[in-house]
């Protein structure tokens, strides 16, 4: 019979290392050094099983829906989405709205994405002066919003109804605390207000809808491949659906995004060598001056691909992925309980030591770990900045080109450079973890001043 691994005398020891001292924020920590990779916490009566490192990860990522649950985990989202959109949607057809959204971030359309984000980039940096400092996370989550904007929701929103969206997206995001994980509808001012923008959201949306479907005008957007899609029954999706994945996307990419452009921005500019080779790489990539950036330029840029995915394995947004054991779970020789919420952590499985499936000096920003001779991150799960297995991120290249494309358009036109000397600290308070914000101020200076 296989050991429950809820018995702290047979907790599993896949690879027991001192990690507390790499991540001294995280409570995780402690029960690492203590337990090893794969230990059970109890928070108000339910059995919480931490799976850290490749060989946890296997059963975590691989299982099918049936056996681990995304939904379960997840339903604090739905005022969010919305009744019947992905979580909250019959298993089937939240497969198929998974479908609708991977379609609308494929090739053809990510080619098309490229000069939308261009001139959000190139507009937004022409309003910054000549020289002086910013908050670059600040400045990076507006930016994100209007790329996002720009390519999920195409021009009606971006040119008439951005502040409107924008404002009500900001309602939305405020909904979610710590407290609407437990109890969603508890009686709070931030879920009243996440309702009534809920609510607001699918109005303005069902005017752009309905103008759009009247006047069979196409756009190259997210919003149309929705509006064009059907379930297999031959059912379109509702103004509500496509309302709520609208919204499921732009929740899915406003905050990593803007958080892996700025930590990806800041560890380059205190790695001097790096920024150098990275300015270098746009010199030798980007066309003359009066051609576009395409798509096929931006994936050229190798050293900037690898600068941001050494971000997100440094400071991944997404600290813990959630989902419910539906089925004893094994675990190499232990087995996982059903009835367990069972927890991924990337924040500190890809810190652990190459030994344990994880990455040499795993405290050190090397973009070139991932390229020969190292070619780190190849063992199955041991990276997993985007999730893995049947639900990995599907906007992964859109996250790579959008944040990519924007620092291509920061570094070409500014010199830039850390107020601070020493790295901005992780803030763990968010749900979404990002640096501190009081943190990330940069210098710049343009290379071109303006007429």
């Amino acid at each position: 019979m296989r050991r429950c691994v809820h018995c702290r005398s047979c907790s599993a020891q896949i690879g027991l290392s001192a990690y507390s001292h790499r991540f001294p924020h995280l409570s995780l920590a402690s029960n690492v050094l203590q337990h090893g990779t794969l230990f059970t916490l109890s928070m108000l009566g339910q059995n919480i099983t931490i799976m850290l490192g490749p060989k946890a990860h296997t059963p975590f990522f691989d299982a099918p829906d049936r056996k681990v649950s995304q939904a379960e985990v997840y339903k604090f989202m739905t005022p969010v989405f919305g009744k019947g959109v992905v979580y909250d949607a019959p298993q089937h057809e939240m497969q198929q709205q998974l479908r609708f959204m991977s379609s609308s971030l494929n090739t053809q359309h990510l080619k098309s994405y490229v000069p939308q984000m261009v001139k959000e980039a190139e507009d937004f940096f022409a309003n910054w002066p000549d020289k002086g400092e910013v908050n670059l996370m600040e400045e990076m989550s507006q930016l994100i919003i209007l790329t996002a904007s720009s390519c999920l929701m195409g021009p009606e929103i971006r040119e008439h109804l951005f502040k409107e969206v924008a404002d009500l997206y900001h309602d939305l995001d405020e909904g979610i605390t710590p407290l609407s994980v437990f109890f969603p509808n508890a009686p709070i001012p931030q879920h009243s207000k996440r309702d009534a923008a809920r609510k607001e959201m699918g109005k303005l949306f069902g005017k752009v809808i309905s103008s759009r479907r009247a006047s069979g005008v196409k756009h190259n957007d997210v919003l149309q491949v929705f509006i064009d899609s059907k379930y297999r029954d031959g059912k379109t999706l509702s103004d509500d659906e496509i309302t709520g994945l609208l919204v499921a996307l732009l929740f899915a990419g406003q905050h990593t995004s803007s958080i892996t452009t700025t930590w990806t921005a800041m560890l380059s500019m205190h790695h001097p060598d790096i920024m150098k080779r990275l300015v270098a790489e746009q010199e030798a990539v980007v066309p003359p001056k009066g051609e576009p950036l395409t798509f096929d330029h931006v994936n050229e840029m190798d050293t900037m691909h690898y600068c941001v995915k050494e971000a997100i394995r440094m400071f991944p947004p997404l600290i813990l992925l959630m989902r419910k054991a539906n089925v004893d779970i094994p675990v190499g020789e232990y087995t996982v309980p059903k009835g367990d919420i069972i927890m991924a952590a990337p924040g500190v499985s890809m810190r652990l030591p190459q030994k344990d499936g994880g990455f040499s000096n795993p405290d050190a920003f090397n973009p070139d770990r991932y390229v020969a001779p190292l070619n780190e991150g190849k063992e199955k799960y041991a990276y997993i900045g985007f999730g893995g297995g049947l639900h990995a991120c599907m906007g992964e290249r859109f996250g790579f080109l959008q944040v990519k494309t924007i620092l291509s358009v920061l570094f070409r036109t500014f010199e830039v450079e850390p107020v601070d000397k020493t790295m901005p600290q992780p803030d763990y308070k968010a749900m979404v973890v990002g640096p501190l914000a009081n943190q990330t101020r940069i210098r710049f200076t343009r290379k071109q001043p303006k007429a």
